[in-house]
């Protein structure tokens, strides 16, 4: 890289600094709709599948057929489609707090399945022996289901947070704002390399620095 590229990419830091906090916000709100909305979604998905505590085969079936819906469209179109909800909910469909509807909306199925999934690899066992011992079906989801699957619940959320940090910058490209939108701005409409080069970068070192921290969380809280 000449003094050139590296002048215009140190004229770019604060502009980069302002789209990187756009990208942050975006994860940061369909994260917490992730958790707040598709945490819960999981559980009652996992709890009335078939052989589960509150088996509910009709009820099963709806919430898997929406989850399933929802999860099915590709996020550009989603994210198209929920325009008008979006102009509802955020005031305009321009800006981070604006893509970061459409974010939550696929965020929300698609944590829960992972959610589902991870509790499904709890032993049953450990339930059943929860269930010898008198706890009720609220505490063995809290106190048995919650703790034994921490682990996986963390990597689950550490696999949604680098999706959708790659959601994000798709939602840049069409108004969100945030990297991606820096990277289409300068990369492909300006055609400088470099800077597209450089966005690319920082969006690597995010997903390693996710990364690593659920690897770590996870660790710490595996008491196998």
């Amino acid at each position: 890289m000449n003094d050139a590229h590296l002048a215009k990419l140190v004229e770019l830091l604060p502009e980069l600094a302002v789209a990187l906090g756009e990208t942050l916000t975006m994860l940061g709100i369909g994260l917490a709709a992730a958790v707040l909305l598709g945490g819960p979604l999981g559980i009652l998905l996992f709890l009335v599948g078939d052989g589960r505590l509150l088996p509910n085969r009709p009820l099963a079936a709806v919430l898997g057929w929406i989850v399933n819906t929802v999860r099915s469209f590709p996020f550009i179109i989603l994210l198209v489609a929920l325009v008008p909800f979006t102009r509802l909910v955020a005031g305009s469909s321009i800006g981070p707090v604006a893509a970061a509807v459409p974010l939550s909306v696929a965020a929300i199925p698609y944590f829960a399945r992972l959610v589902e999934q991870t509790l499904r690899e709890v032993p049953r066992g450990v339930i059943e022996a929860a269930q010898a011992m008198g706890a009720s079906d609220l505490q063995v989801v809290l106190r048995v289901l919650l703790v034994e699957a921490r682990p996986g619940l963390v990597l689950a959320l550490t696999v949604l947070a680098i999706s959708f940090l790659s959601y994000s910058a798709v939602a840049g490209v069409v108004g969100g704002g945030g990297i991606g939108d820096l990277a289409i701005r300068y990369g492909y409409y300006r055609f400088e390399t470099d800077v597209m080069v450089f966005t690319v970068a920082v969006l690597v070192a995010l997903v390693q620095l996710i990364q690593l921290a659920g690897n770590r969380l996870a660790r710490r809280l595996d008491k196998r």
